[in-house]
Order: C-alpha cells, then structure tokens, then sequence
C-alpha cells in the first residue's frame, strides 16, 4: 500500500472515523441500518473478490521475479523475504508482551466487533455471495500458475496472467478503495450508536504508539545485522538513511522517495550499480515495516475479539505474509488487500475485524512506508557486501 497517499485514502478514512463516532452518538436508528446493511452487501462482494485478488496479484508477481532471474535478485529476494519475517516475528513476540496488559480492559468488544448486530442494529436484507473457490485454492492455484509460468516459455497464460491482473488492480482502485472509507464509517457509526467505539478508539491510540516504537527498534536491529555484516557503523548507516524516512513519512509513497533512497544510499559507500538495482526493486517487494503493522495490528485484534493467537498460528501466518508482501504489493491497496486473505483463512478474522483491521492499518500508514524505505538501505548495503565476496 506504498502509494495510497495519492489515492487520498487516509484522510477519508479519517475523516470517515471521525464522523462515524460523531453521528453515531445521536443518528437514528434508520440511518444506522442503511450503513448496516450497506456493510453486509460490501462484506459479501469483498469476501468474493479475495481470492480472485490472491490469483490475480500473487501469480503475475512469483512470475515476474522467476523470469530472469540472477544472482543478485534472487540474493535481494531472499534477504527481503528473511528481513521480512524477521519484522513479523519480532513485532508478534514485543506485541505478545506488552498488549495483553495493554488491552486487559478491552475485552468488552468481543462482542461488538465480531457480530455488532446481534444486540443492535440489524441490516434491512442481505445477500450470501459465494467466492467461485476458497482462500486457500486460489494461494496454490496463484503459485502452481506464478511458479509454473516462471520456469516455462509461454506467453499465452502470461498474457492472460496480464490481463487478469489489470482487471483486478480495477476492482482494487476503482471500486473496493473508493467504498472503504463508507464501509469504516459505517463498521464506526454502529459501534458509536451501541457505545462501544470510544474506547476502541482509545485502545487504538495504545496500539499505534507501541508500532511507532516497534517500528523505530526494528530499524536498529536491520541496520545491525547489515553494519556488522558490511562491517560499518550501524548508527552512521541508519543516520544517512533519514532524509528517506522523513520523506517517506511525509508522502506515505515509496514510489515516490526513491530518488532520496537512492541518492542517501549511495551516500553510504553502495556501489553505483548495486543501488541502481536494489533501491527499485527493494521499493516493490521489501516490506518489512508493512509487515510489523499487520502482525501487531491483527495481534490487537485478536486479542481484542477473544481469538486464537498463539505461536504455532501465528508462525504460519507470518511465513504465508512474507511470501503475499513480496508478491502482491504493487498497486495502491495492494498489502493490505492481499493479507485479508489469510487474515480470514488463518486468523478466521470476521468481516467487521477485517474492516477494524484496514481502519488501522490505514491510519498508522506512513509509518510502515517509512520503516520500509530505510530498511531498503540496510538490504542493499548487505548485496553491496555479499556482491564483492567470492
């Protein structure tokens, strides 16, 4: 999601949260349903469209990286991918220490995040929806296509691959993003009108200042290992490295901070060629900041709602994200969209957890670009090492 500042998503789901907890506190009860029911028929269209998203993005992005593929991408490849669950692991055994304690009091929304209806405001109709096949069919459809393409030499299903995938970053960019800030609004407007949503809101302000600090440790940690492997400073490295995390902070683009990436990358003693190469790639497929928010959010969340969460799922999980953040996040709506997936296939997340979830994903956005955009100097300076090493 490196490029959702341009969508103009963040400041319309807060401004959806902010007049979802205002109009919920005095709205009627039909305009409550109205949401509500337009809620379900999103729930339903999104829940049929995710595992068309997993094919759709997951295939062409194991193709793509397959074709060609030398010495220095896949070394590239195979560090974002170690940084990657580095990120997931370290952001799910700090969470695991410090929310429970954190959310002790927030067990009282069990209730109204995973069925907010059933003691509230029920929808006027619904419809049941069916996705064409399961989560987990569309991950091994995604990869026995993605992996198959990638060692062949057709282009008929690269083209179709092509093809599909434009249609998908369509219903992504064109229908799904421009209607999530009324379905936040709405999950928001409920919980508002049952009284339950200060507090989340409350809670939530605990959760994004314990990412933020994760996020600043996890960098020290990345430019470490890369400092002592190219033996530098970790300190000088991570410190050249900030024009680009200020800059990505500002933009939430990565896209659009790559020239500052590149040019702090070289300032850090990186061969001209080596940053030319890795920074970009990097930019696309190195998402470990990404990575630390969605564990420790989804974290929050099941704590929060009573769900399961122990190590042995969780590992499962973060190894699944690693593999969906190096494939899949490419367009604006990408990530998170993606890891929706196996939220709801390996979490069991709900639909109105998922809707929880994107809300605050999308408000602490920055954050993670910028963890990511900085982390990419610490990849690139260990291929800049590992390059030279016979």
């Amino acid at each position: 999601m490196k490029k959702i500042f341009k969508t103009g998503l963040l400041p319309k789901v807060v401004a959806a949260i902010i007049s979802g907890l205002v109009l919920g506190s005095f709205a009627d009860e039909w305009i409550v349903k109205i949401f509500v029911t337009f809620n379900g028929l999103f729930s339903e269209f999104l829940r049929f469209c995710i595992p068309l998203i997993v094919v759709g993005l997951v295939a062409p992005g194991i193709a793509s990286m397959g074709k060609n593929a030398g010495r220095l991408l896949i070394i590239t490849v195979i560090l974002s991918y170690v940084f990657t669950l580095l990120s997931g692991f370290f952001s799910y055994f700090s969470c695991s220490a410090v929310f429970p304690s954190l959310l002790d009091d927030s067990s009282f929304i069990y209730t109204n995040v995973q069925n907010p209806e059933s003691g509230n405001v029920s929808p006027y109709f619904s419809l049941k929806i069916e996705p064409v096949f399961s989560v987990m069919t569309a991950l091994l459809l995604a990869f026995v296509i993605g992996a198959g393409n990638a060692i062949g030499k057709g282009t008929a299903i690269k083209s179709a691959m092509e093809e599909f995938k434009a249609i998908i970053e369509k219903v992504i960019t064109v229908i799904i993003i421009p209607l999530l800030p009324i379905f936040i609004f709405g999950i928001f407007l409920n919980m508002s009108y049952s009284g339950a949503a200060f507090k989340i809101i409350s809670i939530f302000g605990k959760i994004i200042l314990v990412i933020f600090v994760l996020h600043i440790l996890l960098l020290v940690i990345m430019f470490s290992i890369a400092g002592g492997i190219a033996k530098k400073n970790p300190f000088k490295l991570l410190y050249t490295m900030m024009p680009a995390y200020v800059t990505a902070l500002g933009t939430s683009s990565s896209a659009a901070t790559i020239p500052v990436t590149l040019n702090q990358v070289k300032k850090l003693g990186i061969n001209e060629d080596i940053a030319g190469f890795c920074v970009p790639l990097c930019a696309t497929i190195h998402l470990s900041g990404s990575t630390l928010k969605i564990v420790a959010t989804s974290l929050a969340i099941c704590i929060m709602t009573g769900l399961s969460h122990d190590i042995l799922l969780y590992s499962g999980f973060i190894m699944m994200l690693g593999i969906m953040m190096i494939a899949a996040p490419g367009v604006p709506g990408g990530a998170i969209m993606a890891s929706v997936a196996i939220l709801q296939s390996i979490l069991h997340f709900d639909d109105n957890a998922v809707g929880l979830m994107i809300a605050l994903y999308i408000a602490i956005d920055s954050f993670g670009t910028a963890c990511n955009v900085t982390g990419d100097g610490a990849i690139t300076t260990i291929v800049n090492r590992l390059k030279h090493l016979k």
